[in-house]
This record gives C-alpha cells, structure tokens and sequence, in this order.
C-alpha cells in the first residue's frame, strides 16, 4: 500500500471535496473503437481495436475495513458504499457492480486487497458502444493494483476485469475491450488472437494517409445486459458444438459454405457462423492492407463488416445503418458499426478532404429521419491505460 502520499489534480480536488480527504492517486483507462473483428472474441478469434484518447479517470485512496466507497461525476447520486459482505455476485446492481466486480475478482484470484474510496469522472459516454465499463473496469483495476502494490501485468488486469463482468456484472463479454484499454499502444491498433491473447501492435495514423477516422455516436443506448448479447453467444456456443469444434474461430474461411450447409437445420445458426468466420477473415486482410502501409483499402472491409453485422449477426439498428449509408453516401471510403450495437456508434473512414461534408451528410439524415442530432468526432490510436498521479 502507498505510503500516505497524496496526489494534486482537478480529479484528486474533486475527490477530497466528495470524500473529505486527499487520494494516493489518479489512474486512467481509455474506451476504445473496434476497428474491424466484432463479436469474434467470445469465439476465440481475431479482434483490432484501438484505444481512444477519451478515458475514464478514478482517483482512490486506500481504507483497512474492506469497505467500498465510491462516488461518480457522471452519475445521479451521491457515495454508495458496498460493505464487505456485499461484495458478491448479484448483490451489486448499476454502474457500481463494474468497479465492485474488480475488487471482488482480485479478491477471488487470491490477491490481498481490503477497501477503497474511489471517485469517478469519464470522458467515455456510456451506452455509447465505445466500451466505457471497460475503460471503468480497467482504470479501478489499475488504481488497486497501485494502491496496495500488487504489480500485476496489463494483461492479468485485463484477464481480472473481464472476469469481474462477466460473474459479477452479468455481462458475457469476451476479453477484447479489457485488454484493448490495458493494453494498447498510442498510434497503433491491437491485433489480438482472443485464444492465445498474443498481441501485436500495427501502427495506424489515418492522418498521415489524409484520412480521417470517424465516431459517430447515435445517442441511441444500448444495455447489454437485456439478454441480446447472451443470445448472441449462446448461439454461437451451440453452432460450435453442432459443427464439433471447440469454437466457431476453428471453421476456415474456405470451408464456410460447407459449415453454413451442415447446420440448415438448425434455426438461425448458419447466419451466426458466416458472420464470425467471415468476420476473422476480414481482420486479417484489414491486417495485412495496414502492415502494407495502405489504410486507404481498408474502407470497403468495414462496409462488408457492417452487412454482415446488420444482415447475418441482426445486432444493428435503423440509426447505425443510416450513419453507413450516409456517409457512404457521401463519399466515405468505408464504414460500420462497432461494439455490441442496438445503438451506440459507428465509425466512418474517409478522406480528409471529404470529412466536413460526410460529416454534414450523417448529420442531415438524422435530421431528415426525426433523430436526435449524432455526435461525431475523430479518432485518434491513443495510449492504453496508465497512472496520471
């Protein structure tokens, strides 16, 4: 545990005023955007994110009685306190059972952690599918880890944090938005194998290609929570098992048509299987068009990303697919969805020349459609997850 130090700092200010006493410091973890490689983590495949430079900051200090207190800027209400015999799967609802869950998994792992008070403050819109209960996940994972002197490695708090949301938060995620926030790298994208979790950092700097990449955020939330998620999965589970492998990442591309056929019989299982294999196909061609140093082809993949998403998966929403056609539309080199979707955002890759009007392109459709006014802004590859105090 650090020994009384006190951090300096508008997060570390606020979190005196909440809690009436100085924090040992301030940790951060960013959202991210999925380049390409959606819903292919939980069936062991291949993912690319990128880590954005909008993070979620917790400022903590460490307390003897293993209590949690935690507070947050973005949310109603004031400190909510989870006593030692509440930490437990179910007990904990909301926002609170991300960071709780962390304490909770690093507890299960062995490791000897008592309380904490945290204050929260994020940058990352929640609902937004720029995967802000990672970022929260990761930022107190990070902060426990540094007050109680743990020194466990980036991809261990990724291992934990995913651990935490899905036995204590009850979301089935894979390990692709955890890990992506732990671990990314500023000006790059994370290829990660989501079975082995070898990674590699590709560079990736659009600007210096005379593109941009674009977040459109619809405003629409979404709650993984519901249970589309878990369908999701489920079905991809059983697809497997129908096919007699260990996961869907086991079918090649070249014998999809032949997996597609065995499992006709089985409702809406096909559909799942070609997208996750053709999904991880489009990773690694997104992959080599980038090692190759042309951005530019990529556009067309994230648009046959975004079908597929759409039409085979059935996880996209009227507002996604308007942001797709707009803004291809309007000149975009490519675009999709990315995250879990049912709302939250889409990216867009375009020129930089053209950026402005696909911009006001997307922003007209929502107002032609009745929508609430998208908000967009450009992505940049930013640093992982780190100490700031």
């Amino acid at each position: 545990m650090s020994a009384g130090r006190e951090a300096s700092g508008p997060s570390a200010a606020a979190f005196r005023v909440v809690h009436g006493t100085g924090c040992e410091g301030v940790w951060a973890a960013p959202g991210r955007v999925n380049l390409i490689g959606e819903y292919t983590d939980f069936n062991d495949g291949f993912v690319m994110p990128l880590a954005l430079p909008r993070v979620t900051r917790v400022a903590a200090r460490a307390r003897a009685d293993g209590r949690l207190r935690l507070h947050s800027a973005d949310m109603p209400g004031g400190v909510v306190t989870v006593a030692p015999d509440e930490l437990r799967p179910g007990a904990v609802r909301g926002w609170v059972a991300y960071p709780a869950g962390v304490l909770w998994a690093l507890r299960e792992a062995g490791h000897a952690v008592a309380g904490a008070d945290l204050h929260v403050e994020s940058e990352v819109p929640v609902g937004s599918g720029l995967s802000s209960s990672a970022a929260l996940e990761i930022a107190t994972a990070l902060a426990l880890d540094g007050l109680y002197g743990l020194g466990l490695a980036r991809p261990e708090l990724a291992r934990l944090a995913r651990r935490a949301e899905n036995a204590f938060a009850g979301v089935p995620c894979g390990i692709m938005d955890q890990t992506a926030s732990a671990c990314c790298a500023a000006g790059h994208v994370l290829h990660l194998d989501t079975r082995d979790l070898t990674r590699r950092h590709i560079p990736f700097d659009p600007a210096a290609h005379g593109l941009r990449l674009l977040v459109v955020d619809t405003r629409v939330k979404h709650d993984l929570g519901e249970g589309e998620y878990a369908r999701r999965r489920a079905g991809c589970e059983a697809a497997a098992r129908a096919l007699g492998v260990r996961a869907l990442r086991d079918v090649l591309y070249e014998e999809l048509d032949d997996a597609v056929g065995e499992l006709r019989t089985v409702d809406g299982a096909g559909a799942l299987v070609r997208h996750v294999v053709s999904e991880n196909e489009r990773v690694r061609a997104v992959a080599a068009l980038l090692d190759a140093g042309d951005p530019r082809a990529v556009g067309p993949l994230l648009t046959a990303g975004h079908a597929s998403l759409r039409d085979d998966f059935a996880v996209s929403c009227p507002e996604l697919d308007l942001v797709v056609a707009a803004a291809n539309g309007a000149g975009a080199l490519g675009a999709r969805m990315t995250g879990g979707g049912f709302g939250g955002s889409a990216l867009v890759l375009t020129d930089e020349a053209t950026a402005g009007a696909v911009e006001r392109a997307v922003t007209e459709a929502f107002a032609a459609a009745g929508y609430a006014p998208p908000r967009v802004f450009t992505a940049t590859a930013g640093e992982g997850a780190r100490r700031e105090l």
